[in-house]
Order: C-alpha cells, then structure tokens, then sequence
C-alpha cells in the first residue's frame, strides 16, 4: 500500500518511474523545454533508417533466421515472386557472396520512368492497382524502400522492352542514374536488385549470411509457387507437388497413413496424423509464411476438427481428433492485413477488401467439402485415422483424474506460480505493446522465460532482468528425464506442470505466452545434462515448440580477463587467449556456474548483446533416433561408446587468479 502510494503521488507531481529488478522507484522529472525546434521532419529513407522497427522487425546479426538481414533478402524477393504469380518469369536467381546480395528475376521489369520512385519514395508502387497484381504480398510500396534505406550500398535495373536504366544508392540516397537508355545485349527484360546490408553502429553490426537460413526461405517459395525455379548460388529449388513436398520434406515422425493433399481455387492444404503429441501446423498468404499463424490458420485447424468429427459421427473430443496432427495451409486473400510489417501473422478476416465471404468461411467450407469427399474416397485412410483418435481418447481418459488435479492446480498458479517470477509483457497480448513513445519495435517479440537451475542462478537473472519482457522459471535440480513416458507425467510432474502453465502451452502454441524460450544453465556437465533433460522433455511432448523456434541456450560467458582499466567476457577458451593478449598483466577469473556472475555482471549478458543458439530441428536429425541411444535405457552402448572414444590428455596446470 505504501509503495501504490508513492507512486500515486509520483504520478501527481509528474515525476518519472524506474523499474529496477522487482522494484519500482519513482525519478525525480526535469524540466525540459518543448517547442517548434523539437518538431523535425525526416524523409522516407531517414524514417526508415532511424525506425528499421517499423520496416523489418529487429536487425540482429544473422544468427537467428529472423533476422532482419534475411528480411531483406525476402522483401527483395517478394516482388520477384508476385511477377512469377501474375504469369511473368519463370525464375528466380539468388546470390550471396561476401555479404553482398543480388535477386534477378525475368518478370516485367520495373516501368522504367518510376524506377527511382519505386525503390526510394514511400508509398509508390505498382501493387495499388489491382489490375496490375492480384493477391500479392506487398501490398504498401514498402518493401524495397527498406532495403535501399538500410542499405550501404543499393542497385536497381529494369529492362523492358529494348531500354534500360539502372540507379544506384547508398543509405538511401541516390549516387547514380543512368536515366532510360536504349540496351541491345543480352539481358531481354526482368528486374536486378543489389545490395549489401549496412553494417553501421545500430545497424547490421558484424553481420553474417547463414546458407541455410536463405535455403529454408527458398524451398518455402517453391512449395507455394509449383512451376517456379529458384537458384541460389547455383542450387536449384523446385517443387512439383507444392504442400505436399512441404510436409514430406520437413516432418520429422513418419506419417500414419498418406498425407492428404487438396487443391482448389486460392486455397490449398495437406494434412495426416503421426504418433507426435500435439498438433502443429504451417501456414501461408499469398506466398508469406505466417509464422504466428492468424485468421487462416485457426479457422484450418477448428475445422479438421468439426469435419472429421461430422464424418464419424460419434461423440469424440476435439482435442483427440487433432492430437498428432501435422497440416499445412496456403490461400491467396485480396489486400491481407498481416499484425506487422513482417508479415508473420494474418490479420484479415474477409478474403476481399470489399467484405464478402470470410476467411473462415471460406477455409471452412472448402475444408469440410473437400475433406468430407477425400475420407469417404480412402477407408484404408479413415480405418488408420480412426484408430488414431481412439488411442488418443483411450490416453487422455485414462490419465483424466491427474489431469483434472493438475488443472485446479495450474488455475491456482496462474495467480502466484511458485517456479515463475513473470513479466509485464507476453507474446499472447491482445495488441502490440510499444517499448516507448521513440521506438516501434512491437515487445511481444521481446517476451522470453528463462528456465534456470537452482536458485542463486534464478536469484541472478531475476535480480538484473528486465520486468517488462524477462520472466524466470526455476527447477530445482535436475529434471526428470521423461524420454519414452506418456504425457501423464507433464501433469504429475509439478515442475512440468507448472512450466506447461506457465508458457500456456496445453493445447498448442496458440496462445504461447513467450517468444523465446531460453535453457539458461551452468556450462559443466552437469548443466549440460539438464540441457538435454528439458530439450528431452519439449521434444517429448512440445515438438512445434522447437520446430518453429521458440526455444533457445543461453550462452554465458567462461571466464573474465580484466586489469584496472578494462574487463573482457570470454565465452570460449579462443577468446580468453585473444583477451589475455590484449591485456599485458590479466587478472583472470573462470566462472564455475551461473550463481557466481553478480546480477550487475549478468545484465550485460541478458540485454542487448545477449548470445543465445537457437535450437532447431530437421528432418534428418534423426531426433527419435538420438533421444532413445542418448536418453533411452541403453546405458550398455553408451558405456561401449565412452570407452571407445575416450581421449585421455595429460593435466593442465593454469593459475587463475580470482
């Protein structure tokens, strides 16, 4: 009460708050002048460069696929494909080399006398006119402006039609014209783009391109784009069967029974079940992967349930029916309305600006028509199917009780869970949530939980975290290791429980209250082992978590090399060397686990220059495979493995000085 009333009286007086750890302190306001000097006018470039934000999400440097350098490369592509839609060009060529990107296409061409507008003046492009694209993803004469703007260096060329022009930039301000010209060589028509990302401070600082990354974003253009080539640095990406080569190619648990795949006009879907627990599922618009889903991808999921149901006629439980499925889901909408700039979840609820019909309508009319007609087509299919759902009801009954029990538990949690110190913001919020009135960066992305051991770990992180985005989660020693048990244990376990409460995540990510989900443990074996535990257990029983990149590692640095004037955090024993030759006298401090960083240490390496690994999972990791040599009872082959890769070193001797 005295606290509320501090602040209240704060508020009166104008003064400002600070938050620090779980404490909220008032700061003192000063006085400063406002007036028609404070008013400034940017232009579009200068926008974009001082909000990137608003244009691509965050920048980051290349180690996480949604980076904003990769956002680049799509946003350049993006126009390359709405050519490809509307019947103009066949391929599509990618190349990166020493950081420098360039995307040809063999479409239309840019219309040569607006070429410079089109890539340098906000809200000029060709996607306003819906003569001229239909259904496309850019719809706001964005894309390519940020590009430019965020660009060290920035080239366009079109050729139409005999001519040529060709301009250059950098940070998004013109060098170079060539103006219209008269081109009789080789290249007949089709658009260039260059560029190489700006590596300012604030920018795309130590950048670097992930082959990988860029391969996954083009397989995802050929699946939705049947008929379209894409090459990059000489790889050839093509696909025949489109959702259908999707889920063959990226689920990691052999299908039940052949995926179902169906075609229609502006919609096209795939689905079957698997022996995974929970449903997962990818979605697309108008060629966009929608990461977070949306409209398009609740109204696909609730209707595989209620088809499948109606086609059985019998009283089965929604949950049961969906329990293993892996779908996929691509529409074509009229002028989507996406939550961001990004693009990662569809906002749209009409498949027309003009209204009429809905996208849930739509996707469930064509689901239940289609779907309904396939299954009584394939009885070996609904046979498989069937038998499916009633060893998922026979599971979820037979763990019923527990579960109840553990729900009344986790409702109570809800309000004070005893493993969770929250934050303020979640990925789930209704609405965007703004860091401050001069940022736009949406800080639902920001949401993380770290799951940490024991409590001086916990007491670090939480003690130097920020409130607004940093939730904690403590286990209190090991986990369980759960490999090969039935999901009655995620409600028997309390610690499982009250982390399946904590990141909501009982019936799928829908309503995943964190973005990031990071293992924050000790970089011994014992922490090693722990990692492994909770990666067992998301794998067990939340695989999409993993699949779509909600979970992390936190790396956290070895050792500390400092003197009087300044300190290094190492985080490999290659950087100790390097620090220790920086500093002629080092005074040198190994860290032997979390608890030992103080909470003034640690905020340095949870904030902004925060180094975590993203965890991913791929088809041919062999995941079922690791998990049952690694975690499974075979304790025999991995005792025969130790022994025959043992290496044994003679001791070294260093003197750290603590």
């Amino acid at each position: 009460m005295a606290e509320e009333k501090h602040i209240d009286e704060s508020r009166k007086r104008g003064d400002g708050l600070r938050v620090t750890g779980d404490r909220i302190e008032p700061v003192e306001s000063s006085a400063v002048e406002y007036g028609e000097a404070n008013i400034i006018h940017l232009d579009d470039m200068e926008h974009i460069r001082r909000r990137p934000g608003m244009y691509i999400g965050k920048l980051g440097d290349g180690s996480h696929s949604d980076d904003g350098i990769y956002v680049l490369i799509k946003e350049s592509i993006d126009n390359s494909i709405d050519e490809y839609r509307m019947g103009e060009g066949k391929v599509i060529e990618v190349e990166v080399k020493e950081g420098r990107v360039r995307v040809r296409d063999y479409g239309r061409g840019i219309p040569l006398g607006k070429l410079v507008e089109v890539v340098s003046v906000l809200n000029t492009g060709g996607k306003y006119d819906s003569k001229a694209f239909k259904k496309s993803v850019g719809l706001n004469g964005v894309g390519t402006k940020a590009v430019n703007a965020l660009s060290s260096f920035f080239a366009v060329e079109s050729y139409r039609e005999g001519k040529m022009r060709r301009a250059e930039f950098a940070q998004g301000k013109l060098t170079s014209d060539t103006g219209i010209v008269d081109y009789n060589g080789p290249e007949k028509r089709g658009t260039i783009i260059e560029f190489v990302p700006d590596d300012s401070k604030g920018l795309f600082e130590n950048y670097h391109f992930r082959d990988d990354y860029i391969e996954e974003l083009l397989r995802n253009y050929a699946y939705l784009n049947t008929g379209l080539t894409l090459v990059y640095n000489d790889k050839k990406f093509v696909s025949k069967n489109g959702l259908l080569d999707l889920l063959t190619e990226n689920m990691t648990v052999s299908p039940l029974y052949p995926i179902i795949h169906i075609v229609g006009e502006d919609i096209e879907i795939a689905l079957t079940h698997t022996d995974q627990n929970g449903d997962e599922y990818y979605s697309f618009v108008n060629g966009q992967h929608t990461i977070q889903g949306g409209t398009h991808q609740t109204a696909f999921r609730e209707a595989i349930g209620r088809t499948i149901k109606e086609f059985f006629n019998k009283n089965q439980e929604l949950a049961d029916i969906r329990n293993g499925v892996v779908g996929a889901i691509a529409i074509n909408v009229e002028e989507p309305v996406f939550e961001s700039q990004t693009k990662v979840k569809l906002g749209s609820k009409d498949m027309s600006p003009s209204g009429g019909i809905s996208v849930n309508k739509f996707v469930n009319d064509f689901v239940k028509q289609q779907l309904d007609n396939y299954l009584h087509k394939t009885p070996q299919t609904v046979e498989i199917m069937l038998q499916k759902i009633q060893d998922s009801e026979k599971e979820r009954k037979a763990i019923a009780g527990v579960t109840k029990a553990a729900r009344e538990r986790a409702k109570k949690n809800l309000v004070n869970n005893p493993k969770l110190r929250d934050c303020q913001i979640h990925l789930n919020d209704p609405k965007p949530v703004k860091s401050s009135k001069d940022a736009d960066d949406d800080l639902r992305l920001e949401s993380c939980i770290f799951i940490t051991e024991g409590l001086s770990a916990s007491g670090s992180i939480t003690k130097s975290r920020d409130v607004r985005t940093q939730a904690v989660f403590s286990l209190r020693g090991k986990p369980l290791n759960c490999y090969g048990l039935t999901k009655q244990v995620v409600y028997e376990n309390e610690e499982f429980n009250c982390l399946q409460s904590a990141l909501n995540i009982e019936d799928g990510l829908d309503e995943l209250r964190y973005n990031k989900v990071i293992i924050a443990t000790d970089a011994d074996v014992d922490g090693m082992h722990i990692r492994l535990l909770m990666l067992t257990f998301f794998l067990q029983f939340f695989p999409d978590l993993v699949k779509k990149g909600h979970v992390y590692i936190l790396q956290t640095p070895l050792f500390r090399v400092k003197d009087k004037s300044q300190t290094i955090y190492c985080y490999s024993e290659e950087e100790r060397q390097k620090a220790m030759a920086k500093i002629k006298t080092p005074e040198i401090t190994r860290f032997k686990g979390l608890g030992e960083i103080s909470p003034d240490e640690f905020k340095g390496f949870i904030g902004a220059g925060i180094r975590l690994d993203q965890v991913t999972l791929r088809k041919d990791d062999n995941v079922k495979e690791l998990l049952a040599y690694y975690m499974g009872k075979n304790t025999t082959e991995r005792q025969q493995f130790i022994i025959d890769n043992l290496v044994i070193e003679e001791d070294k001797v260093e003197d750290f000085e603590e």
